[in-house]
């Protein structure tokens, strides 16, 4: 028998929270206990298609309480195809209330795991460990997709009573690593970890960033930050680790790079709620980077509709390179020529690898980054201003720049500042590309492609033009077609080189 029968949803309250609508159910209330008891209440409930993005269940929780527990299951039923089963993601908040953007997050697992802990000592991975307070607490479900059928769910809440443990004081990595001065760093900004639906946990993606030979990397969770304590024995003199998260929304993902430890960004809204801008402000207050994921990708709540107004750089080429990715370049570059038509500032490009669990590869592709030394600041200073370029691994090395007839010159992301008639030469060099053609794109197309780099890798490109001809130009390196016209899957690419003043 259901001890707080949700089914059929009879006892609902819609509202709406000044973002996407939700659901509150009625209430699951606890008795208080002895030390070292348990209590145990179990919920059942059917949620139709069209639910709210998110259904709030409100616990009582008594004082004396030193951990609570929660497990979930849901039906999957058969469904035809081409139509969406059902998926359901949980987290929790606190006392403190579910307010968009406030304090009472405690954890968000999405749809990685069945049940979760916490108590003042510790917490499952993507909870955050802390006092387990008297008050209403909310298990908060994320019906991610919903078949014809319903989704019908089992929510087993258990409260132990006791002593709360002694909580621990977070320690973060350093914002500075070695560095090498004024120099080109390698880095991955887009990871996932067991503290999300991730498989590996921060040592194994730190070795894994070392193998790759990448000098920093970026710690992005799904919607939450509960690893941002987890970092600092992975950083190191050769290693920066920057902290984030990836806020997953129902109309696109983007990553919040470089925050200050333990910023939470909420996730609980779409495009047209019109919140979008509220929380992009945070990351920046918080010192990070506004970089959309993915942009173009083809998975259930993937592609992003809230615009580029907000963004400090887009995340062009995520994972292997595939189809939607050659989308999202194409999509950038008309982005680029309408900068240089005066319309809006050029957002850079980035590439990062999302890498998740064996067989996703950290560093493929790889940032890198023309910085000042390796910190927090500089590397976000360096990709803020596009000084950088794309690359499928650390074997790829590059160096393209414009120049003048009379000494003028400027690499990556800079503006040769010269007449519109002025002959310019654009040049890039390169290792590590065997086999790649050489592609010069400007804001008319693709203007020069070269023949193939010799088996060794290494060569040296170069065009010539003018600035009333190309008003920027930037480089793409391409592997050999398989067949057809279609040019091959991207080895690397730049950001622009401006021409003109």
């Amino acid at each position: 028998m259901c001890e707080d029968n949700h089914c059929g949803l009879a006892r609902r309250a819609l509202f709406v929270t000044g973002a996407a609508a939700a659901l509150t159910l009625g209430s699951v209330s606890f008795a208080s206990a002895a030390d070292g008891d348990q209590e145990t209440r179990t919920v059942r409930g059917t949620l139709p298609p069209g639910s709210p993005d998110f259904v709030y269940v409100p616990v009582e929780v008594p004082a004396g309480v030193r951990e609570i527990k929660v497990a979930y299951t849901y039906d999957r039923p058969s469904v035809p195809a081409g139509t969406t089963g059902n998926a359901l993601d949980i987290g929790v908040f606190d006392d403190r209330g579910t307010e968009l953007g406030g304090r009472g997050f405690r954890g968000w697992s999405g749809g990685a795991r069945t049940e979760f802990f916490l108590r003042a000592d510790d917490a499952t991975p993507g909870y955050l460990p802390g006092p387990v307070r008297e008050g209403t607490w909310h298990i908060a479900l994320g019906p991610y997709t919903v078949a014809p059928q319903g989704l019908a769910y089992e929510i087993t809440i258990t409260l132990t009573y006791g002593e709360p443990g002694e909580a621990t004081r977070p320690v973060y990595p350093p914002e500075r690593a070695k560095g090498r001065g004024r120099a080109w760093y390698r880095g991955d900004c887009h990871l996932h970890s067991w503290y999300s639906d991730g498989r590996r946990t921060p040592a194994e993606i730190g070795a894994l960033a070392r193998a790759a030979g990448l000098d920093f990397i970026n710690s992005s969770d799904h919607n939450t930050h509960s690893a941002h304590a987890h970092w600092a024995d992975v950083a190191g003199d050769d290693l920066l680790v920057m902290l984030g998260e990836e806020i997953t929304t129902r109309n696109g993902h983007v990553v919040a790079l470089g925050t200050d430890p333990g910023t939470f960004i909420d996730w609980r809204y779409r495009a047209r709620d019109n919140r979008f801008g509220r929380f992009a402000r945070q990351i920046r207050r918080a010192g990070g980077l506004v970089v959309p994921a993915h942009p173009h990708a083809t998975c259930v709540g993937c592609n992003w509709k809230f615009g580029f107004g907000e963004a400090d750089a887009v995340e062009v080429w995520n994972g292997p390179y595939t189809p939607d990715d050659e989308v999202t370049l194409a999509d950038w570059d008309s982005m680029l020529v309408a900068s240089v038509r005066g319309e809006r500032g050029w957002i850079p490009a980035m590439g990062s690898s999302d890498a998740h669990r064996d067989p996703d590869a950290v560093g493929s592709p790889q940032t890198v980054v023309l910085a000042d030394d390796l910190t927090r600041q500089a590397i976000q200073e360096g990709i803020r201003a596009g000084r950088s370029y794309i690359a499928e691994s650390a074997r790829l090395a590059l160096s393209f720049r414009a120049s003048g007839g009379r000494g003028e010159h400027a690499g990556i992301g800079e503006r040769l500042a010269v007449g519109r008639d002025t002959p310019v030469t654009v040049r890039l060099e390169v290792t590590g590309a065997p086999r790649c053609t050489v592609r010069f794109v400007t804001d008319q197309g693709v203007l020069h492609t070269s023949a193939p780099l010799p088996v060794a890798g290494a060569g040296v490109v170069e065009w010539r033009t003018t600035p009333s001809y190309a008003a920027y130009v930037r480089a793409e390196l391409r592997h050999e077609a398989a067949a057809g016209p279609l040019p091959g899957p991207l080895a690397a690419f730049t950001n622009p080189v401006f021409l003109g003043r």
